[in-house]
């Protein structure tokens, strides 16, 4: 069993036989204050990891200090990478759809814990996957990926990629809701779907069901 915990925009942790945390934040309200957005996620705090993950390198994703455990970091790596996890495959991608020229460089990471494949996106932004790596991504059971449009995907790419790869459960992230302000809610990826979501009253679950999933905010 694996229990899931969103902390807020691309940041979960993954805790079974190992933990595994992606993209953690850390206080980022004083920061986005300055310039008008808000972004009322509560700081991550507390929590310990055997494997940390980082997609790239913005405030947002790469506050590798609030997690402890002294866990193996793999920071916006490509590979095949050997993690205390196991293999852990990092596919390069790009933040924006000319070729990583806005908003830089993303990986896109893909592993396995307790016989459930995992693929998180990052900040994905391309137009499209490339067939190098789609092949690269392979079968997938639980999908996380950006729905919040803006500096990531829009949402009929992001329709095209939940389609393209077919996985077991998709959960939405990165998105606007009431604790962020400058990115769109997810509705018009479910519009594009045609389906909708399965919504989970609290940010954490042991048991992912089937379909689009949209985790509770966390406390704000």
């Amino acid at each position: 069993m694996t229990r899931i915990t969103w902390f807020g925009q691309s940041a979960f942790l993954l805790a079974g036989s190992r933990q595994v945390f992606v993209d953690p934040f850390g206080d980022m309200s004083e920061r986005l204050k300055q310039s008008g957005r808000r972004f009322d996620y509560p700081p991550i705090e507390g929590v310990d990891a055997d494997v940390l993950l980082v997609t790239h390198e913005h405030l947002d994703h790469n506050a590798v200090e609030v997690v402890g455990g002294d866990p193996h970091v793999v920071r916006a790596q490509a590979g095949t990478l050997e993690t205390p996890l196991g293999e852990v495959v990092g596919i390069a991608s790009e933040h924006d759809p000319v070729a990583g020229t806005q908003r830089g460089h993303n990986t896109i990471y893909r592993f396995a814990l307790d016989g459930t494949t995992f693929c998180h996106f990052g900040d994905f932004g391309q137009a499209a996957l490339r067939p190098e790596q789609r092949e690269a991504i392979g079968d997938v059971d639980a999908l996380f990926l950006p729905a919040g449009a803006g500096p990531t995907v829009a949402h009929d790419v992001a329709a095209a990629i939940v389609r393209e790869l077919a996985p077991r459960t998709t959960v939405v992230m990165h998105h606007g809701n009431r604790a962020v302000d400058f990115l769109e809610p997810p509705d018009a990826l479910f519009a594009a779907l045609g389906v909708e979501p399965t919504r989970l009253e609290t940010n954490e679950t042991d048991d992912l069901p089937e379909g689009v999933v949209v985790f509770g905010v966390p406390r704000v």
